[in-house]
């Protein structure tokens, strides 16, 4: 029978420098693959353009012109004729290059009502904008110190070529000489998305270098009993390299959330690479270089494989989520876990055959011993003169080792205590606050976010609510008159509602307050009016959109008024016929909000069920799913600390309980591997429970403690979501290593016992 890991411990001890070759051209693929790396911001990231919802939003941002490039121009005065005609000659520049559909704004106005000719004195300026109808004005020109310019792209740009087309148009602002005291400065969707990809890249980097810093740290510090002690820095920065290949070749975007996931897998990759390095130098006090080197790859790289394909499956389950960037969140760990594990696999084994390993207390030429039996750790006492020589982990082994026996010889106690704190946590989950506002994710201080701010304020409101409303012909009369009369509905019922603007509005403001009586009537008021105004509100004859202007107000308010919206909507009465949807960024974050309510806890037990699905399949029995009894304690005291800390579920913090199912079970399974090793050595029970703690224990702090120091370089994200994900992960950490050195004794104790093992 082919034993896959007997095959590559043959493969990489006779033919090392092969092994390598074929290493170094895996690296150089994925190397390539990083250049192919793209970033994702927008909608996209919240919505699937292919569920009802998402689809709706993106025909409605492509449709309506929620894409446009907005320029925004301010000064003392911006009615002034030397500065309109600026404007004028800025909007004609911009028109003319390729792929913009439109450059309009207050000039657009000024010379349509004076014959196509723009006035030259303030006196004629004056009179045509006091006769302005006032929706038209307040979106071109809510003061005199500032106005707004529409550019339309052409429909369907790709994202690259509306970046191309956001550096000409400002590379025409930098030459066009304004006047004195005028600043012109670019906003809208496009110019958001490209400083948030920067922000993104920028954030990535640090984060990125920030781990990696406390890496070396963490491992000097708790690994220094080691001889190359840097080496699984260095296999880790390997796997991140893989991963990042791996996302370039497949298309995976990186988000606001996928940031997240790197130092995520800097703290756990390094895991693989710590096991199996702490394995190989305790074997080669005890044999010879190719055999420790053999017993390593044949007996922990296995054990490893089981932890991380079950931190592999708790990713996985992320991708049955509703969120986009947290599906690709889920595609990225997991990703990157298994990279990490292919280069520690690899890499230590040909490391160690390269510079001919040997143990950091070995003298260089000094054979070692044959080994000792394990049972030796618990009754082996040191001679005299030799209690000096013990190390601190030598020590701290040992007290991990006793109080792993002192728990296993009373588990029942210790479980019910944890889990009785595990059901207070549960209870207290139910009460964290849920949080999808998307000015609370990004840097408050973000000039992009800052422009948008000024933008949608001067546009009518800070928040919009928009309904689209489908018809047979939306111009009919009668079709009209419902728009105008359940918006004005809506504003009187609602006092969250400031205002509504909608087809009826403009064609109502462009006929003297009234609407027409006759389709005809409606055709010729809409002919006369601007085409960059009607756009904003009409497509063709079959489709309309309604605008609900609101107050500032938080998202769970929000998401009750759309709740409040669409009821009404089935209330009032309509015309045969029409359609009517509720879409927007408001409804989107709304919608997100109860996205994260339902999978919050369905990606949780979607964990549970696939690893313990995939631990039952790969040990074929039942017991070996114990090492989920932990983690559910280890879920249960997440809720109670999310509760205690003040914190917020958010699209990335909704995803802590699959996360910990993930990374809690590879501490879990290596003590349950290595306890059912030393039983199958002959140890008694109680005696390969503590050997199998005293043994990998320092491994698992380790682990565990350079996993903490990855997460916590998260905490230095500007994105707040980041950071509060930092912190709720680190916590995660620090309960997942108690869960496994301090509860999984007991529930291998009662468990085993009660299968018939002795003590």
């Amino acid at each position: 029978m082919f034993k896959p890991f007997d095959w590559l411990a043959y493969q990489v001890t006779r033919h090392t420098w092969i092994v390598a070759g074929v290493a170094l051209v895996i690296f150089l693929i994925s190397l390539y693959g990083t250049t192919l790396v793209t970033m994702q911001t927008g909608n996209e990231a919240y919505l699937d353009k292919n569920t009802p919802r998402g689809a709706l939003l993106a025909h409605y941002t492509d449709t309506y012109g929620s894409d446009a490039i907005m320029v925004i121009i301010e000064s003392d005065d911006v009615t002034r004729v030397e500065t309109l005609w600026y404007i004028d000659r800025l909007l004609n520049h911009i028109r003319n290059q390729q792929s913009v559909e439109s450059a309009s704004g207050i000039v657009t106005l000024l010379k349509q009502s004076n014959n196509g000719v723009l006035p030259g004195s303030s006196a004629e300026i004056s009179a045509i904008i006091q006769k302005a109808p006032p929706e038209v004005l307040k979106r071109n020109l809510p003061s005199n110190m500032m106005t707004l310019g529409v550019i339309t792209l052409v429909p369907g740009l790709s994202k690259n070529r509306q970046k191309q087309v956001l550096s000409n148009i400002e590379t025409i602002i930098s030459i066009s000489r304004p006047p004195p005291g005028v600043s012109v400065t670019l906003s809208g969707e496009p110019a958001f998305n490209r400083e948030m990809e920067k922000e993104i890249g920028s954030s990535m980097g640090v984060l990125i270098l920030a781990a990696m810093a406390l890496m070396v740290l963490a491992v000097m510090t708790l690994f220094s009993h080691v001889r190359y002690a840097l080496l699984p820095v260095g296999i880790v920065a390997t796997g991140l390299i893989l991963t990042f290949g791996l996302m370039g070749l497949t298309g995976t975007q990186i988000s606001m959330v996928v940031i997240g996931a790197f130092p995520v897998l800097i703290g756990i990759g390094i895991d693989y690479a710590i096991q199996m390095h702490s394995r190989l130098d305790e074997e080669i006090y005890k044999t010879t270089l190719v055999s420790a080197v053999t017993t390593t790859i044949t007996k922990t790289c296995p054990s490893v494989l089981i932890a991380m394909l079950a931190t592999t499956t708790g990713f996985i389950a992320m991708m049955f989520g509703p969120i986009p960037m947290v599906g690709d969140f889920g595609i990225t760990c997991a990703f990157g876990v298994i990279s990490c594990y292919i280069a520690a696999l690899i890499m230590v084994p040909v490391f160690a055959m390269l510079v001919n390993y040997r143990g950091k207390r070995q003298k260089k030429g000094k054979l070692p011993g044959q080994g000792e039996d394990p049972a030796d750790l618990l009754h082996k006492n040191p001679g005299p003169g030799q209690e000096s020589r013990e190390s601190a982990v030598e020590k701290y082994d040992k007290a991990l080792g006793l109080t792993a026996l002192k728990i296993a010889k009373h588990p029942v106690p210790v479980l019910l205590f944890v889990f009785s704190v595990a059901f207070i946590g549960f209870v207290l989950d139910n009460e964290v606050p849920i949080s999808a506002d998307e000015k609370t994710f990004v840097p408050s201080d973000m000039p992009a976010l800052l422009n948008m701010n000024k933008v949608t304020r001067t546009m009518g409101s800070t928040k919009t609510i928009p309904i689209v409303v489908s018809a047979d012909d939306v111009l009919h009369p009668d079709n009209l008159a419902w728009i105008q009369e359940f918006g004005n509905y809506e504003v009187r019922k609602n006092d969250m509602i400031t205002g509504v603007s909608s087809i009826a509005t403009l064609i109502s403001e462009f006929n003297n307050g009234v609407l027409p009586e006759t389709r005809a009537q409606a055709a010729q008021i809409v002919s006369s009016i601007p085409a960059q105004y009607t756009k904003r509100y009409l497509n063709g004859n079959v489709e309309a959109v309604m605008e609900f202007s609101t107050k500032d107000m938080e998202l769970p308010r929000a998401r009750d008024l759309i709740t409040i919206i669409r009821k009404d909507m089935d209330f009032y009465p309509s015309p045969p016929g029409i359609k009517i949807r509720v879409t927007g960024s408001l409804e989107m974050f709304s919608s997100v909000m109860d996205d994260i309510d339902k999978s919050k806890t369905s990606m949780t037990i979607l964990g549970f069920v696939f690893i313990f699905a995939f631990l039952v399949l790969a040990y074929r029995r039942l017991n070996a799913a114990i090492p989920l009894i932990p983690i559910i304690v280890i879920v249960g005291w997440n809720g109670a600390i999310m509760y205690l800390s003040g914190l917020d579920y958010t699209p990335l913090t909704a995803v802590l309980g699959s996360m910990t199912i993930g990374v809690a079970s590879e501490y879990t399974i290596l003590i349950m591997e290595r306890c059912d090793e030393e039983l199958a050595n002959g140890l008694p029970l109680l005696d390969a429970i503590q050997v199998s703690v005293q043994k990998i224990g320092t491994a698992i702090t380790v682990s565990g403690m350079t996993t903490v120091f990855g997460f916590a370089a998260l905490m230095l994200s500007e994105f707040n979501i980041v950071a509060n994900f930092g912190i709720t992960t680190v916590i995660t950490v620090m309960f997942s290593l108690t869960g496994a050195i301090l509860i999984m004794p007991a529930v291998i104790s009662l468990v085993y016992r009660y299968q018939g093992y002795g003590i």
